[in-house]
């Protein structure tokens, strides 16, 4: 298990406790269980003492955590007869965005979402979640076709943003961008987002513009990182505590604005605690906004995503 920074003391404590154990293991003739018991209750605690009242920075630390279940367990847990599609039809395949068609529930859908790898090398390929135009573009030409053919869009969002480089920007990438998102506001589905990890700037915009906006307990999304808004407001990278709080990218502070229509809850200790129990979490969520949006024409489900995005404004203005 890694730890985050303000995790240590809890480290500390699991840490001897597994040490006891493992003395016991080695040395059959030792009684620690009671010991190592009274641990047990104790980091259980701390721990929740600590995911009680976490800081906006610390839910961002949570929200990055490597060990968080990804887009791809998503997909391999919750998906069947999932078919991945690959390809923009123009430039390239870009690996940190995954979609294809699957079944939900046994019914026929389109998932796609930004996938960070769980290593060094699939982290590599897959660019750290970071999409450049032709990741948008596949999106895009996913979701038209699920527009053809009837078929609900799930995303999941997990992205430090768009790939800035030098490439992606000569191929496009804010217009891509900008397509991505309008394609998700145009088509007559549902569509439904939810934010795992990191929702971060337009890059997680552009797969978030749905009927229904759900996030994970610890996740954030925001326009820029904590980071970013620091060097750009305060020209010192180390005031991103500071940035986390003025930004409001929390589940909470975003669902009392009305950028989100619901919160999923996290296990004890965040999602890379028990990464099953909080994927089936997000599986029921899923299917709940389904059931909700059934039924809709596809009329009638532009006219439900304009009328939150209208509102979304007036509820931000008002607070």
């Amino acid at each position: 298990m890694q730890y985050l920074e303000f995790e240590k003391p809890l480290a500390e404590i699991e840490g001897t406790a597994e040490e006891l154990r493992a003395m016991g293991r080695q040395n059959e003739s030792m009684d620690v269980e009671k010991e190592a018991a009274a641990l047990d209750r104790k980091a259980e605690t701390m721990l929740r003492d600590l995911y009680k009242g976490l800081t906006a920075w610390q839910k961002t630390q949570v929200a990055r955590h490597p060990e968080r279940p990804h887009c791809k367990d998503y997909i391999d847990a919750l998906f069947t007869e999932f078919t991945p599609l690959a390809g923009d039809r123009n430039f390239a395949d870009d690996h940190a965005v995954m979609g294809g068609i699957a079944r939900f529930h046994d019914q026929p859908v389109v998932v796609l979402g930004h996938e960070k790898g769980n290593d060094t090398k699939s982290r590599i390929e897959r660019n750290f979640g970071m999409a450049r135009p032709e990741g948008y573009r596949k999106a895009i030409r996913l979701m038209d076709m699920a527009d053809r053919f009837g078929l609900p869009v799930i995303t999941l969002i997990d992205t430090p943003g768009a790939y800035p480089g030098k490439g992606a920007e000569e191929r496009g990438q804010s217009e891509a961008i900008a397509r991505s998102t309008q394609k998700c506001l145009e088509i007559g589905v549902p569509v439904l987002a939810t934010v795992i990890g990191e929702g971060g700037s337009g890059g997680a915009v552009a797969f978030a513009a749905g009927n229904r906006v759900a996030m994970l307990e610890h996740s954030v999304y925001s326009v820029i990182s904590p980071e970013g808004c620091a060097s750009i407001l305060w020209k010192d990278a180390e005031k991103m505590r500071e940035a986390a709080e003025a930004l409001r990218l929390t589940a909470q502070d975003l669902q009392k604005l009305g950028v989100i229509d619901r919160i999923i809850q996290e296990p004890l200790g965040g999602a890379q605690r028990a990464p099953a129990e909080t994927i089936q979490a997000v599986g029921k969520a899923i299917a709940t906004m389904l059931k909700e949006l059934s039924g809709k024409s596809g009329k009638e489900l532009i006219a439900d995503r304009r009328k939150k995005f209208l509102e979304m404004g007036s509820k931000s203005l008002a607070a």
